[in-house]
C-alpha cells in the first residue's frame, strides 16, 4: 500500500471538462421526454400563480442574440419562481403576420399580383410556420421550459377571433373611425406606417426661402407685399393650400431690394442672414391676427393661399410663417380643418405626383425636389436655396424614407380614452424608472393610431361597405365575423362572397338590393401583438389577467407595451400587465451595433456549439440589461473561464462529499465548530442576497454574488485549508465530517440557486447528489436560515478575517524576501492588541490550520524589529523549524520521532496508526 492510499482525496465521476456542446442536446431531450416542464407545473397547482406574458417575436429567420438575452432572460426569472412555489404556465407566442413576410416571399419570386389571393395566404403562412419551427428548436436548444408544443400564433383562427373581438369592442365605444388625414406613407412598402414603424436618420434636404405675393391684404398689406416661407419639403409646395402665422407674434414689413417682404420680428435677423440681405428696412409691423383670413397667390398655380392662425407656429426656426400643406402634415390638417381648407395630397401609393399636381404627373417625390425649386426661381419666388442634414423618419423595415400623405384610414381614436391609458401607465410598476416617463410621454403626445394597412398577409379589417358606400361596422357583424374566423380562420374574407360573411338574413338601408363589399386593409400588425392579453391572458387556461409581468427590448415602449396598453385599457379599463421590464439592445464588443454589412453579428447557434448554452446564460446573467449590452467571442470566452471556476469549486464539493450520507453523517448545527458555523451562517447571507436578486430580476446580482462565494469564500478560504481536515484526517473523524455537513449544504442549496442560470450544469451536479427529487428544478429554493449565535459568531470571525488579510500580507512579504515559498514552511508569531488577542482565543480553533501554516504562535512579548506592523498588531513570519510530512506537507518537529514511520509527524502517525493499523507496522512502498 502507497502512502498516499492513506488520503481521502476526493473522487467523483463528475468531469472537470463540461463538454457542454454535445451533452447539453440530450439533457434537453431528456427533460422533454420526462416532460420537466409539466411536472413542475402540476407540482405547483393550487399556488399563487405568477404568470410572464411573453411578447411575440415576429416569426422571419434564425434567433439572434438578442432573441437570446430576452428569453433566456425570462426564464431565468421563471425557473426561480416556479422553486419558489409559483404556479408559472408559460405560454410562448410568435408574431405572424405582416409586410416581412411578404418582402421574404416577393425575393423568392412570389408575385402576389399574378396568383389567387388565398393560394397566396397559404404561402405566407406555410412560410411563417416554418420559422415558428425554427425559432422554437433554437429557444429549446437554450434550456428554455416552455408549453411549446402550445404556442400562441397571431395568425391561429382562435387568436384571430379574440382579435376580431378587441376590434369589435373598439368600435363598439365609438373609437374606430375612418377619416382623410395625412399619416406616415412607405412609398416603398407602399402602405401607411403606425409611429411605432418609424426610425430616424440623417439625410441631406433643400432648404428654401420661397416668397407669397399678397393677393388681398384685407386693405393691411398692399398687393406688392411678399410673405415669405420656410421649407424642407420642397415638394409638398404643389399640395399648399395656405399660410400659418401665429396669432400673438408681430410681423414686420420689411422692404429690402426694391420688394417688401412680411417676417416674424423676432426672427429677421436670422432671415436676413440667411437669404443674404444687407440693407433692409423695417417699414411696418403687424400682429399675425391681423393677417387672418389674407389670401397669398401660389407662386406656380393659379390658385390662393389662404392666411390662418395657427398655435404651431413658433419662432424656433424659419420664418413665423409656415407653408401650409393640409394633405402633408398633421399641423397642417388641424389647422386646415379649422379653416375648412380642402385634403389635397396629390401623390400616390408609390410616391408618384397624380395628375392632381400639374406638371408632375408621373414623377417621384423625391425627384420633384429640384424641379420645384427651378419652377420657383423661373417665377422669381425662390428667395435662397441651401442644403442640410437633419433627422428625417424611414420605414424601420425598408429603412426607405416615409412621407406624409392623407389617405382615407381607419383610424383608432386614441383622443377619447387618452387619459384612461396615462391613468393606467400610472398604476403599472416600471421596474425601469424611465420606461414609464418613455411610454406616458408617448400616450401623451400621440395622435390617433392608424390601425389599416393596405398589404395582403394579416388580419381583415371586419367592415362591410352597403351600396351607397356607407360603411357598417356594428357588434352583430363584427361579432359573426369572428365566430366564422375561429371555426375557418381568416382566410375565408378573400375566399367568401361579403353576403356569406354577414349574419344570415342581413339587411341595411344603404343596400336596398342586398348587395354589399368587403374592406379590403388588414389591421396594423402592432393591432395583432396588441391583442394578446384577450387572446392568450383571458383565452388560455391557468393564465391570469393582468399578467404580473411583460419583459421585451426597449423598443416595445413604442411598440407592443404600447398598443397592449392601448387595447386593453379600451376595452378593459385596466392595463394588461402590472409590472413592465425592458433591456437595451445587444452590441458588438466595441460598443457598435450587430449588423450582416459590418460582420459583426453572433449568432446564437456559433456560441452553443463552441461553448455551450449555459455559457450564454451565464453571460446573460452577467451583464447589466437594461441598458444596451455588449458581446463577443473573446467575452464569452471570459465568461467561460469563470464558468470553469464555479465548475471546479462545485466538482471539489462533489468530490469531497463522495464519502458522505448526508442522512447518517451530517452533524447537526448546534454540535459543529465554529468556522464551520460562520460557513453556514455565510451560506445562509448568500442565499439571501441571491434570492433577493432573483426577486427584483436583478441577475447581475445574483452572478457576482454566486462568484465571489466560490472564489472568496470557497475557494481562497474554507475550501483551501480544507484539505488538511478531509483529505487527512481519518474519515468518520469529528472535524472532517463537520466539514462534509457544510460541504454538502452549500452544494445543495448552489445548485438550486444556479438552476435559472446555468440548468444543464445545475441538473448534472444534482445527479450526484442524495435528494430524493429526481431533477434540480423539481425542488425548491432554499429557504435562509436564522441561527441564533449569528450576530455574535459573524462579529468574531469578521475579525478573524480582517486579521487573516493582515498575516497574507506578511505572508507574501516574506515570500518576496525569500524568507519561505509556500505559506506551509512558515512559522507566524503575531503580537497582538488585546482585542486581537481576544478574539484569537475565541475561535477556539486550529490557527495555523486556518492559515495554511506549519506554526502559528500568539506572543506576550514586544514585537522584534523585524515584525510587520499593523494597526492591531505586529506579525512575525520566520521559516518553520523541522521536517516536511511526507502525508500532510506540514514542516513538523517531531517528523521522525517513529521509528516505523519516520517520515510522519506525530498528528499522521496516529492517524495511519488508527485507520491502517497492519500498514502502520509494516510500512509502506515508496512513493
Amino acid at each position: 500500500m502507497k502512502l498516499k492510499e492513506t488520503l481521502h482525496i476526493g473522487k467523483t465521476a463528475f468531469p472537470m471538462r463540461a463538454g457542454l456542446p454535445n451533452r447539453e442536446p440530450e439533457w434537453q431531450k431528456e427533460w422533454e421526454e420526462n416532460q420537466l416542464y409539466a411536472q413542475r407545473l402540476k407540482l405547483n397547482e393550487g399556488k399563487p400563480s405568477f404568470v410572464l406574458h411573453d411578447g411575440p417575436p415576429y416569426a422571419n429567420g434564425n434567433i439572434h442574440l438578442g432573441h437570446s438575452l430576452n428569453k433566456i432572460s425570462k426564464d431565468i426569472i421563471l425557473r426561480y419562481k416556479a422553486m419558489s412555489g409559483y404556479y408559472t404556465p408559460f405560454i410562448p407566442g410568435w408574431d405572424t403576420h405582416g409586410l416581412p413576410i411578404e418582402t421574404v416571399l416577393a425575393k423568392k419570386g412570389i408575385k402576389r399580383k399574378e396568383m389567387p389571393m388565398a393560394e397566396y395566404l397559404d404561402r405566407c403562412k406555410e412560410y411563417a410556420l416554418s420559422q415558428v419551427d425554427k425559432q422554437r428548436d433554437d429557444f429549446k436548444r437554450l434550456g428554455i421550459l416552455a408549453d411549446w408544443e402550445h404556442p400562441y400564433l397571431t395568425l391561429q383562427p382562435e387568436y384571430e377571433a379574440a382579435q376580431i373581438r378587441v376590434f369589435g369592442k373598439m368600435a363598439e365605444k365609438g373609437y374606430i373611425y375612418k377619416g382623410l388625414k395625412p399619416i406616415y406613407w412607405s412609398p416603398s412598402s407602399e402602405s401607411s406606417l403606425a409611429e411605432a414603424e418609424i426610425e430616424y436618420k440623417d439625410v441631406k434636404s433643400p432648404s428654401i426661402y420661397v416668397a407669397f405675393k399678397v393677393k388681398d391684404g384685407k386693405g393691411r398689406l398692399s398687393e406688392d407685399t411678399e410673405f415669405v416661407i420656410w421649407t424642407t419639403t420642397p415638394w409638398t409646395l404643389p399640395a399648399n393650400l395656405g399660410i400659418s402665422v401665429n396669432a400673438n407674434y408681430t410681423y414686420d414689413v420689411v422692404a429690402v431690394n426694391g420688394h417688401r417682404y412680411v417676417v416674424a420680428h423676432d426672427l429677421l435677423e436670422n432671415v436676413a442672414k440667411a437669404i443674404g440681405w444687407e440693407d433692409y428696412e423695417i417699414v411696418d409691423q403687424l400682429k399675425g391676427s391681423e393677417m387672418e383670413y389674407m389670401t397669398a397667390q401660389h407662386p406656380f398655380y393659379d390658385r390662393e393661399s389662404l392666411v390662418m392662425n395657427g398655435d404651431h407656429v413658433t419662432l424656433e426656426s424659419g420664418t413665423g410663417l409656415v407653408h401650409t400643406a393640409p394633405g402633408h402634415g398633421e399641423d397642417d390638417y388641424q389647422v386646415g380643418m379649422k379653416y375648412h381648407l380642402d385634403v389635397l395630397s396629390p401623390v400616390d401609393a408609390k410616391g408618384v405626383f397624380t395628375d392632381e399636381a400639374p406638371g408632375f404627373e408621373g414623377m417621384f417625390y423625391d425627384k420633384a425636389n429640384p424641379v420645384v425649386t427651378e419652377l420657383l426661381e423661373e417665377k422669381g419666388a425662390l428667395l435662397k436655396l441651401d442644403f442640410f442634414t437633419h433627422s428625417y423618419p424611414h420605414d424601420w423595415r425598408t429603412k426607405k424614407p416615409v412621407i406624409f400623405r392623407a389617405t382615407p384610414q381607419w383610424f383608432a381614436s386614441i383622443a377619447d380614452f387618452r387619459q384612461e391609458i396615462l391613468d393606467q401607465i400610472e398604476k403599472v410598476n416600471w421596474i425601469n424608472p424611465w420606461g414609464k416617463t418613455r411610454i406616458y410621454n408617448m400616450i401623451r403626445d400621440r395622435g390617433d393610431w392608424v390601425i389599416s394597412r393596405q398589404r395582403a398577409w394579416g388580419v381583415p379589417l371586419p367592415i362591410f361597405y352597403a351600396e351607397n358606400g356607407d360603411a357598417i361596422l356594428t357588434k352583430e357583424t363584427t361579432d359573426h365575423v369572428a365566430e366564422l374566423f375561429e371555426k375557418h380562420g381568416s382566410k375565408i374574407w378573400v375566399e367568401w362572397e361579403a353576403k356569406d360573411l354577414l349574419p344570415e338574413g342581413f339587411t341595411h338601408p344603404g343596400s336596398p338590393n342586398g348587395i354589399f363589399t368587403k374592406e379590403k386593409d388588414i389591421m396594423d400588425v402592432w393591432f395583432d401583438s396588441g391583442s394578446s392579453h384577450e387572446a392568450v391572458l383571458k383565452g388560455r387556461e391557468g393564465l391570469t389577467f393582468p399578467a404580473d409581468l411583460v419583459l421585451e427590448g426597449s423598443d416595445q415602449y413604442r411598440g407592443w407595451f404600447n398598443s397592449s396598453i392601448t387595447t386593453s385599457t379600451a376595452i378593459n379599463g385596466v392595463a394588461p400587465y402590472k409590472a413592465c421590464l425592458s433591456q437595451g439592445f445587444v452590441l458588438d464588443g466595441e460598443g457598435r451595433k450587430m449588423s450582416k454589412s459590418l460582420g459583426n453579428t453572433i449568432l446564437p447557434d456559433k456560441v452553443w456549439n463552441q461553448f455551450g448554452a449555459d455559457i450564454l446564460r451565464l453571460w446573460v446573467s452577467s451583464v447589466d440589461y437594461e441598458a444596451d449590452v455588449r458581446v463577443s467571442m473573446d467575452i464569452l470566452k471570459q465568461v467561460s473561464e469563470t464558468y470553469r471556476k464555479i465548475r471546479n469549486t462545485m466538482r471539489f464539493l462533489i468530490a469531497n462529499t463522495s464519502d458522505f450520507v448526508p442522512q447518517k453523517q451530517r452533524v447537526a448545527y448546534e454540535d459543529l465548530r465554529s468556522v464551520d458555523k460562520y460557513m453556514m451562517n455565510r451560506l445562509q447571507e448568500e442565499i439571501a442576497t441571491m434570492e433577493e436578486a432573483y426577486e427584483n430580476y436583478r441577475f447581475m446580482d445574483v452572478y457576482k454574488a454566486f462568484v465571489n462565494f466560490c472564489t472568496s469564500d470557497l475557494s481562497s478560504f474554507y475550501l483551501d485549508f480544507a484539505k488538511d481536515v478531509v483529505y487527512i484526517e481519518t474519515e468518520n473523524n469529528y472535524d472532517r465530517r463537520c466539514m462534509q455537513t457544510v460541504f454538502y449544504e452549500i452544494l445543495v442549496a448552489l445548485t438550486k440557486l444556479m438552476n435559472p442560470i446555468l440548468p444543464f450544469t445545475s441538473e448534472e451536479i444534482w445527479g450526484y447528489l442524495s435528494e430524493e427529487e429526481d431533477y434540480c428544478y423539481l425542488s425548491e429554493m432554499p429557504e435562509v436560515q436564522h441561527f441564533a449565535d449569528k450576530e455574535e459568531l459573524m462579529d468574531l470571525w469578521q475579525a478573524f478575517m480582517d486579521f487573516r488579510d493582515e498575516v497574507l500580507k506578511a505572508l507574501e512579504e516574506a515570500r518576496n524576501e525569500k524568507i519561505i515559498g509556500k505559506s506551509f514552511e512558515a512559522k507566524v508569531t503575531v503580537y497582538p492588541s488585546e482585542p486581537v488577542r481576544m478574539m484569537l482565543d475565541g475561535l477556539n480553533a486550529n490557527v495555523a490550520q486556518l492559515l495554511i501554516v506549519s506554526d502559528f504562535a500568539v506572543s506576550k512579548d514586544a514585537a522584534p524589529e523585524n515584525a510587520m506592523k499593523f494597526e492591531d498588531c505586529a506579525i512575525l513570519v520566520e521559516h518553520a523549524s523541522g521536517h516536511t510530512c511526507d502525508r500532510c506537507r506540514a514542516i513538523k518537529e517531531d517528523v521522525g520521532e517513529n521509528e516505523a514511520l519516520p517520515n510522519l509527524c506525530g498528528r499522521c502517525v496516529a492517524i495511519v496508526e488508527e485507520e491502517f493499523p497492519t500498514q502502520a507496522k509494516e510500512g509502506f512502498e515508496e512513493k
